[in-house]
């Protein structure tokens, strides 16, 4: 099952690529109809968009999602039903092509509920209180993604048609279509986990390793990244815009700052693509949709192979997540080491790695835009964080001595995982620069001033330093974190939002249906409902009771009431 998926993926991959570069050589895209079913007046119509960006979107998706498929041969060779999970990865993939071919607002609802449903499966798939607690959090955050999309659905009944293309030059000038927009928006920002909606995403990670690399590359996460490319007409110059840049440049702030408080080696890279859909959704608001898309494609890439290396460091290291039992590992897995070190650099932006194509393009036309302060600070304070965890990353796992058990059995030989590593590692080398190639016909020359120039350089630089620095610690060193405990634990803690999005939400709701309960269901309702029934039908029966006693003062009394009310009967009448 696994050779067969790998193999097709990978041939359909190679074939959408191929389409793509013919269809963004002739600036040429197809729109397809095909009527599924037509009865009298009513017909079923489906509908594909082919063009360069969904071609070229796809044959990235196929390409990750076969490399991850041939890992996942090795990786859970030790599950008995692989053939479960590897049909469950195919559905996803499905979905996934789905949305990005669909021009459509109820076929993408097919694709995007998919991938919601399928992400909540593969999230549970290890079956403990854990994972089905944070499948609960992320079917239900992306739940708050498909009303939006239904109720946007539902809006544009005005207009006759649900193909979106037609009406993207109306939305930007009508106030109706402006409230499709938002809830699309919406949608978006639930999908790939912007703030409020953040908690789910280090949450998935209870998910197994390859579904993990795959989910946070090229599939789930970009899903809203990819569908605001779409709707970017809305974006430039509206409200929209504005707050989707504020929530978003907030996004990959926060995550920078929890990851460098993070142990957990999948949390830790889990938070860096939280800050990366971050960078995508920021610039995409500020109307530089292509670079976007430019960069989105190159953090696939790298993404996918830094969680392939995570999960063989974890897989050979008997399941072991934390980075402080770890050390020393590029001596004991060296081909891994490099494969995670080439992805750490290609996030940091490396000159000529994936990264630093579309990072620094971003960067300096950041610079080169009409920008507030507070984004201008965001954007490049939020790059140094990058560089400062990923030093840390690199500082904990690679460096000093190994703190695992004594004994550990650590090797360098799954050899197919590593092909599928290597596949990626070439790509995470060469697609940055090929890409750029591609999608900008035309070199992109960005001039400003040597300040600005040097500034992304530097931030990385002193980034880099930080996260050294903040790693090297003696034993004796005082710790300052401690000292400041209440503020640690809010910055690692994702300023508070899992708590915020689980008890925050539960706990109220909670706490007034007590109150619902104890004032309705125990209270009023029962003294005049059930309970006063019962207690009146007792004590009746119980007078009853006694007057059926065979008792003769009874009788006598009775009588003597009796013929009291016939002598008041003969008075009164």
């Amino acid at each position: 099952m696994c050779t067969i998926s790998f193999v097709s993926l990978f041939f359909f991959s190679l074939s959408s690529f191929l389409m793509g570069m013919i269809f963004i050589m002739n600036d040429y895209s197809i729109f397809i109809e095909w009527e599924v079913v037509s009865m009298n007046s009513m017909n079923i119509v489906m509908t594909l968009l082919l063009d360069w960006m969904s071609l070229i979107f796809m044959s990235f998706v196929l390409m990750i999602s076969s490399l991850v498929i041939f890992y996942s041969k090795e990786y859970m060779e030790s599950d008995y039903k692989i053939n479960r999970f590897i049909m469950l990865v195919l559905m996803f993939v499905t979905s996934m092509m789905l949305l990005i071919i669909s021009p459509n607002l109820i076929s993408i609802l097919l694709g995007w509920d998919g991938l919601g449903l399928v992400s909540y499966c593969l999230v549970i798939y290890f079956q403990n209180v854990k994972s089905y607690n944070a499948g609960m959090l992320t079917a239900l955050s992306n739940r708050i993604g498909d009303v939006a999309l239904l109720l946007a659905i539902a809006w544009m009944l005005n207009y006759g048609s649900w193909n979106y293309v037609f009406y993207l030059e109306v939305m930007k000038n009508d106030f109706e279509m402006m409230l499709v927009g938002s809830l699309v928006m919406l949608a978006a920002m639930t999908k790939s986990a912007q703030i409020p909606f953040s908690s789910w995403l280090p949450a998935a990670m209870a998910a197994p390793t390859p579904v993990s690399a795959l989910v946070h590359s090229s599939t789930l996460v970009t899903a809203g990244v990819y569908l605001l490319i779409r709707f970017n007409i809305l974006l430039s110059d509206s409200w929209m815009g504005n707050l989707l840049l504020l929530l978003s440049g907030l996004t990959m702030f926060m995550a920078g700052l929890g990851a460098n408080y993070e142990f957990d080696l999948k949390k830790i890279i889990a938070l860096s693509t939280l800050s990366q859909l971050g960078l995508m959704m920021s610039i995409l608001s500020m109307g530089y949709y292509k670079l976007a898309f430019f960069h989105l494609l190159t953090h696939a890439l790298f993404k996918a192979l830094l969680f392939m290396c995570a999960g063989a460091i974890i897989h050979n290291m008997n399941n072991c997540q934390d980075i402080r039992l770890m050390g020393s590992l590029s001596l004991m897995m060296p081909l891994t080491s490099s494969c995670f070190n080439v992805a750490n650099l290609a996030l940091c932006g490396m000159p000529f790695l994936a990264g630093f194509y579309s990072k620094d393009l971003i960067l300096e036309t950041v610079s080169l835009s009409y920008i507030n302060m507070f984004s201008f600070f965001l954007y490049f304070f939020s790059t140094g964080l990058t560089v400062c965890y990923s030093f840390r990353l690199v500082y904990y796992t690679m460096t000093g001595d190994s703190n695992f058990f004594s004994l550990n059995m650590l090797n360098d030989e799954g050899w197919v995982m590593l092909k599928s590593m290597m596949g990626l590692l070439i790509l995470s080398i060469f697609g940055g620069s090929m890409l750029s190639w591609l999608i900008f016909p035309t070199p992109v020359v960005v001039v400003l001033p040597s300040y600005l120039k040097l500034l992304t350089l530097f931030v990385c630089i002193v980034g880099g330093v930080s996260g050294y620095m903040i790693s090297n610690v003696s034993l004796f060193f005082y710790n300052k974190a401690l000292n400041n405990y209440n503020s640690s634990y809010f910055l690692g803690s994702m300023w508070f939002m899992p708590y915020i999005s689980t008890y925050g939400i539960i706990n109220y709701s909670l706490i007034v249906g007590k109150m619902v309960v104890k004032s309705f269901d125990q209270g009023w309702s029962e003294y005049f409902g059930g309970q006063q029934l019962y207690y009146n039908l007792v004590k009746n029966s119980q007078l009853n009771q006694m007057l059926q006693n065979n008792n003769l003062k009874i009788y006598l009394l009775s009588f003597i009431f009796w013929i009291m009310i016939l002598y008041m009967y003969m008075i009164c009448f």
